[in-house]
């Protein structure tokens, strides 16, 4: 059973996951170009998501969903996608401890595009920690 609160676990993990991502493909790197790393990237993830909803019988048509369903995870997916070619060129030139913390100027986008899109209103408390993540970018990525 899923409670509210399992989000927070979730996300944790995608964290640690992101970081690991950036670690794991900095290494992966060497040698080969981002695109290229980026695609065989990809081919990974198919296989282990086709596997883990075959297997845990998630599996149903997509064609059943609705058209506004389908367009935005397509759109979402194209989006990723542009998101890992930009993040692995990134990774290829730069340092992953510089690359993955101004990646997570995302956060901030989000709370932005959330407000505006989806007219989620973040409260006082929770805009100030978002725009304490913005700042850490920005120290982060400008040299003085």
């Amino acid at each position: 059973m899923t409670t509210d609160s399992d989000w927070f676990f979730w996300a944790i993990f995608s964290a640690i996951f992101a970081a690991l991502t950036a670690i794991f493909a900095k290494v992966g790197l060497s040698g080969v170009d981002s695109d290229l790393a980026t695609l065989l990237r990809t081919i990974v993830i198919i296989v282990v998501l086709a596997a883990f909803v075959c297997f845990t019988g998630k599996w149903s048509n997509p064609l059943t969903l609705s058209n506004k369903t389908l367009l935005f995870l397509v759109l979402s997916g194209l989006a990723t996608g542009a998101s890992w070619v930009c993040y692995f060129r990134a990774l290829k030139i730069g340092a992953a401890s510089k690359v993955a913390p101004v990646d997570k100027l995302s956060l901030l986008l989000v709370a932005i595009f959330a407000f505006l899109f989806l007219h989620e209103r973040p409260s006082v408390r929770e805009w100030t920690g978002i725009l304490l993540v913005g700042a850490g970018v920005l120290v982060l990525a400008f040299k003085r």
